[in-house]
């Protein structure tokens, strides 16, 4: 790999940790990878998560961004983590209510009411 090419590997590096995937050598690409190319030659290749993998580490980035399980948070903040999660998509992954829910020490009544509050607030 040429510098450019290396830099631009590290370059979408976190990007691709953001949203829990992998990089890996082009060669190693199976059918559902992304190969990305840089000036014409294949450089990298992207593994993207599985969704629930994917709501799981939006979890967990969520948590060190706030420096604490996201149960202890307090309702404002909980309302705004549910804000961002629907914002990202994570409601449209199966059971993830309920893994919000978890996560957020929570009933999945509360995350609903959280939904719909936001969406009445918007005029939704």
């Amino acid at each position: 790999m040429s510098g450019a090419e290396d830099a631009f590997a590290q370059a979408v590096k976190p990007l691709v940790d953001a949203m829990g995937g992998k990089l890996l050598a082009p060669g190693e690409a199976q059918d559902d990878d992304v190969v990305l190319s840089w000036e014409g030659e294949e450089v990298v290749a992207v593994r993207l998560p599985q969704l629930a993998d994917s709501l799981e580490h939006i979890l967990a980035a969520m948590e060190r961004r706030h420096g604490c399980p996201l149960a202890e948070l307090d309702r404002r903040t909980k309302q705004s983590v549910v804000r961002t999660l629907e914002a990202r998509g994570a409601f449209s992954v199966r059971h993830g209510v309920e893994t919000v829910a978890a996560a957020l020490g929570v009933s999945r009544f509360t995350v609903y009411n959280y939904l719909n509050r936001e969406n009445a607030a918007r005029g939704d």
